[in-house]
């Protein structure tokens, strides 16, 4: 080919052809044509590009490995410009680079950009907008590509803890069946039985004590056994049958109560009656759960559309942080069980609200906790804790992990870098924490020593506010 060919094909290139002829030869003068086939590689992961290339015909993309394999995260088609640009702090490019079908590109090499930038002032214009879009749309691949990590983490947590109260309510309600059963059949024994009004109030004594609420809180595995098998003892004592024994222990039934009815009820009336008590207790002890999961799962659903903010418009707005930190710690709350990790949330009364995007900062609290959580050990904790100072409200998070090694912890913000391991974290998480906290006008910082890492969230009050 030609020079002449090739300065024509430059005269119509999509990004460079308003540029001058003169400019257009010097790049043929210090460029050359290289070929691809498909699938050969332009540019390898980790080491320094090479050179600007022009894209004359074909495609490339680069492929960017985030732990699940390669996915094509960018594409330059015919017509445009990709590898090293002037003023570009571009050294190693995050992922491979290859040929999507045969390519054909003049390549400028990286040490030539230079001269490049004295000779060529109107190409010089062109690669820096060119940068300037390419820095932005690797910006907004990289925040969605964070989102869409983020809401798979919080879509493995929400069915986590879904599963638990739904799983509640489906084991309640089928024991509900039975139980009404019992119920039913234990009012028919007792209206056969006609008692008197003593007795009557024996009998409501008994139901009063078995709908008592909890006063020893939730009893271990073993407690509830030792109940379940002290009240069949009594009930074998007295020669009730025990099979309502389950069913009393699970209620505040004291033997006190019991021991009253035995001496006000006579014993051919005494079995209706302990099982209509014991029925009617069950009963109403599993739509009680019923209606708990049923709460627990309403406020799961609020915690998540908060963290979320699924019905607000992405603008800066007046932001409460103690409901944006409370639904972020309620929606990894599965992860922190997981590995009893004790999770403590500490807001300063009367916190002042800030002015900004609430959907980010909401991703801000979502990645730096679940980040804390990852450095603890098994039995760890993590702290979550905002006060004001001076004109700022101030968020710390902390954790008793083993901290950041001092030789990456200049490193901890840049682009892809992650300590993670393979599959476990793609390196955007702390680069994209400090984009959104630069804005919504705050400053991010951190402090680190075995035992305790804290990262520091400082944002203004919102403006009116002393």
């Amino acid at each position: 080919m030609i020079a002449r060919d090739l300065i024509d094909r430059l005269a119509q290139h999509k990004a460079l052809g308003a540029a001058p002829r003169t400019e257009l030869e010097w790049l043929i003068e210090h460029g050359s044509i290289r070929t691809l086939n498909t699938g050969e590689v332009l540019s390898m992961k980790g080491r320094q590009v090479e050179a600007l290339y022009i894209l004359l015909s074909g495609r490339l993309a680069l492929f960017v490995d985030r732990g699940a394999g390669p996915c094509k995260v960018v594409e330059w088609r015919e017509g445009e410009i990709g590898g090293m640009l002037p003023y570009s702090r571009l050294v190693a490019p995050p992922g491979d680079v290859s040929a999507l079908e045969p390519v054909e590109i003049l390549a400028i090499p990286r040490d030539h950009l230079r001269a490049l930038t004295r000779e060529c002032c109107e190409v010089t214009s062109i690669l820096v907008h060119t940068m300037i879009d390419r820095a932005r749309l690797f910006t907004s691949s990289d925040l969605q590509n964070e989102k869409m990590i983020s809401l798979g983490k919080l879509s493995a947590g929400l069915a986590h803890e879904l599963n638990n109260p739904a799983s509640a309510i489906e084991r309640c309600a089928a024991m509900l069946e039975d139980r009404l059963g019992d119920s039913e059949k234990a009012t028919r024994d007792l209206a056969a039985a006609t008692l008197s009004d003593a007795q009557i109030a024996a009998v409501d004594a008994v139901r009063a004590s078995c709908m008592a609420k909890q006063k020893h809180g939730v009893l271990s595995p073993l407690e509830q056994l030792d109940r379940e098998e002290a009240i069949a003892e009594w009930l074998a004592s007295h020669g009730l049958d025990t099979v309502n024994a389950e069913m009393l222990a699970d209620t505040e039934v004291t033997f006190e109560s019991l021991e009253l009815l035995v001496a006000a009820v006579d014993r051919p009336a005494l079995s209706a009656v302990v099982q209509w008590a014991a029925a009617g207790c069950a009963v109403r002890s599993l739509t009680s759960k019923i209606q708990d999961s049923a709460m627990r799962i309403s406020s799961l659903l609020a915690a998540v559309k908060g963290f979320t903010h699924m019905d607000q418009a992405n603008v800066a707005e007046s932001v409460d942080l103690g409901p944006s930190l409370g639904n972020t710690v309620s929606v990894l709350k599965s992860k922190a069980r997981e590995k009893s990790v004790a999770v403590t949330l500490d807001l300063e009364a009367e916190l002042p609200k800030v002015r900004g995007f609430a959907g980010e900062l909401s991703q801000v609290w979502g990645n730096l906790i679940d980040n804390a959580l990852d450095a603890v050990e098994n039995g760890g904790r993590v702290e979550v804790l905002a006060i004001r100072e001076s004109q700022s409200v101030v968020v710390r998070i902390r954790d008793d992990g083993p901290g950041i090694p001092s030789e990456v912890r200049d490193r901890i913000f840049d682009p892809f870098f992650t300590t993670k391991p393979m599959g476990q974290g793609t390196g955007l998480g702390l680069d994209i924490v400090r984009r959104l906290v630069r804005h919504n006008d705050g400053a991010i910082d951190f402090e680190s020593r075995p035992g305790r890492t804290e990262f520091r969230v400082r944002l203004p009050i919102e403006e009116g506010i002393s």
